[in-house]
């Protein structure tokens, strides 16, 4: 800490015998050394605190960019969650208008003979119809109602 040779501090405790004495040289000694020590704890609790608050304002920066970092995962799943939501909405929408576009393209075609009329699935398909016409008259010889399918899909 000081630049204090040997010589230095003979000469600083022969000038202090001759001015203390003696007697009370130890005395005086020993209160120095005390005082000495509480200033270096007190140096080192400083040091300490200073190093706690250095650490402590690196912890904030920390904690702000891992919250920062948190709310962009958050904007971008938010986003993700609104782009699969308007795709899910526009897929839901197109199926809307195709089903009742297929509703209103069966309800416009002519009765299909049922088996009870005297037609058969075999007429049927074999007049030219495609699956989707064999499909129909299965469900309407079987009394089930008729679903509109959707466009290149066929039912199972």
């Amino acid at each position: 800490m000081f630049d204090i040779g040997f010589s230095e501090i003979v000469v600083i405790g022969v000038v202090a015998l001759i001015v203390i004495g003696p007697e009370r040289l130890p005395k005086v000694a020993r209160t120095l050394g005390h005082m000495f020590g509480r200033l270096q704890r007190y140096v080192n609790e400083v040091k300490a605190d200073i190093n706690r608050e250095m650490e402590l304002d690196e912890l904030r920066k920390l904690q702000s960019e891992v919250q920062s970092a948190a709310r962009d995962i958050e904007h971008s799943v938010t986003e993700a969650t609104r782009e699969v939501e308007s795709g899910v909405r526009s897929v839901e929408s197109q199926l809307n208008e195709a089903a009742t576009g297929a509703a209103a393209s069966t309800e416009a075609l002519p009765p299909q003979p049922s088996p009870a009329e005297g037609g058969s699935k075999s007429d049927v398909a074999a007049g030219g119809g495609s699956k989707s016409d064999a499909a129909a008259a299965d469900r309407a010889a079987t009394g089930a109602p008729q679903q509109a399918s959707l466009p290149g899909f066929e039912r199972i």
